[in-house]
């Protein structure tokens, strides 16, 4: 009897995993951050070519001619901020977000993500508090900190802020990888391929470790760090060599933020990629006011693995992708 019906997580598991999530929720009651709900469906998608998200269509009742394309979110990250700049204060969010073309140990199409925006924070002080955070809720270790120049001299012995491209080149073949970087020209896409490959899998080995001022190229909507416009106000947090989140004290100016995402639809341009029309009632927003702010996203299927020392997030989640 074929038995895919079944959940790919034990129900002990679910057991598990519930109290989690019911900690996680009474933590932010406890620090008065309101919980919100976004939609799930959006008008606009992300610019982001490292995401590819799933398309759908609305169609009026009774008018199938007439139909309205939307976009399951990859992450709530943009009706958030909406929130927050209606003067909602600190707000978190657990929901399903979507993220098509990724599946494996760590990853699932449809997957849970924790959401945190805290007002008036640096992102110095928001890493202690996501450290409390981990250690209140899940019994995590106090975390460790390293900037990313620093992780590169200590893993590769290379500052990326003085590399050049031959130098990276170099180190691709010393360890195999010269087919993932030889014909790929731009410096800071090497570097994301070797931080991924040779230093993120031995991150955080016996207690979490926050990477933090990663490269201006890399800045996504962080702000630029106010005394070296070459760095950004952006950290991810690694566990067990497993990226758990990433996080940004967030681009607050208008003007950047629509340059930003005007940028990346150039990137997609020069690889062939679709143009996604920019969110404007994002940038509207923004122009309207997004209070200064530090926010994080976290994998919840991820987080509970690790809590609950599983290899794979199938071992966390009722369903996975195959049983679906």
């Amino acid at each position: 009897m074929h038995e895919s019906w079944k959940p790919s997580a034990s129900i002990k598991n679910l057991i598990k995993r519930s109290k989690i999530i019911n900690n996680i929720r009474l933590f932010f009651l406890e620090n008065k951050i309101l919980e919100v709900e976004t939609p799930s469906l959006s008008k606009s998608t992300i610019t982001d070519i490292n995401l590819t998200p799933f398309e759908t269509n609305y169609f009026s009742p009774g008018n199938n001619l007439n139909k309205l394309k939307l976009w399951l979110i990859t992450s709530p990250e943009y009706h958030m901020k909406r929130l927050l700049s209606a003067s909602s204060g600190p707000i978190y969010q657990i929901c399903r977000s979507f993220r098509n073309k990724e599946y494996g140990q760590r990853h699932n199409p449809e997957f849970t993500i924790l959401e945190w925006y805290q007002i008036s924070c640096s992102m110095n002080k928001f890493i202690d508090k996501i450290d409390l955070f981990f250690q209140k809720i899940l019994k995590f270790e106090k975390s460790e900190k390293i900037s990313y120049q620093e992780v590169f001299v200590k893993y590769l012995n290379i500052d990326p802020f003085s590399t050049n491209i031959t130098e990276l080149y170099k180190i691709s073949k010393k360890f195999n990888l010269a087919h993932l970087t030889c014909s790929e020209k731009n410096l800071n896409t090497v570097m994301e391929i070797l931080f991924t490959l040779l230093i993120e899998p031995f991150l955080g080995e016996k207690r979490p470790i926050f990477v933090y001022h990663f490269p201006a190229e890399q800045a996504s909507l962080a702000s630029l760090n106010k005394k070296n416009n070459h760095i950004a106000e952006r950290f991810e947090i690694f566990f067990k060599g497993i990226e758990l989140g990433n996080g940004f004290y967030e681009l607050t100016d208008y003007l950047e933020n629509k340059k930003r995402l005007i940028n990346e639809n150039k990137k997609r341009y020069e690889m062939n990629l679709p143009i996604r029309e920019i969110d404007s009632n994002f940038l509207n927003a923004i122009n309207y006011g997004l209070p200064s702010c530090s926010g994080v996203a976290i994998g919840l299927d991820r987080l509970i693995m690790i809590a609950l020392n599983k290899k794979s997030i199938d071992e966390v989640i009722s369903f996975a992708f195959d049983r679906c």
